[in-house]
């Protein structure tokens, strides 16, 4: 039986054409919209200790028939989806089973 892992990667280029690549660790839909957590897949040496908990938090829109993703602009939507994503990851990663 196989039971690898394999990730869901996504490229993502940048405002100067420079190509990223991320993980999507999780994704939510609700009524503000589809959104996706990525973390970078990445990262120097000096960067992986200081931002070892940093992910991004993008929408997902429809242009032209096309998804793309956006910076969410709006603060508190931003916070709100952040604790959303939080809560998931620790309940998915941190928490044990209970007694």
């Amino acid at each position: 039986m196989d039971n690898e892992f394999e990730a869901d990667l996504i490229t993502l280029i940048d405002d100067e054409g420079v190509e990223h690549e991320f993980e999507i660790i999780d994704e939510l839909e609700n009524d503000d919209g589809h959104f996706m957590a990525l973390v970078p897949t990445h990262q120097e040496p000096d960067e992986l200790s200081s931002d070892a908990e940093t992910y991004y938090i993008f929408e997902v829109i429809e242009e032209d028939g096309e998804e793309q993703l956006q910076e969410v602009e709006d603060d508190d939507l931003l916070n709100q989806l952040a604790e959303i994503f939080e809560a998931r990851f620790n309940e998915a990663y941190y928490e044990g089973p209970e007694d």
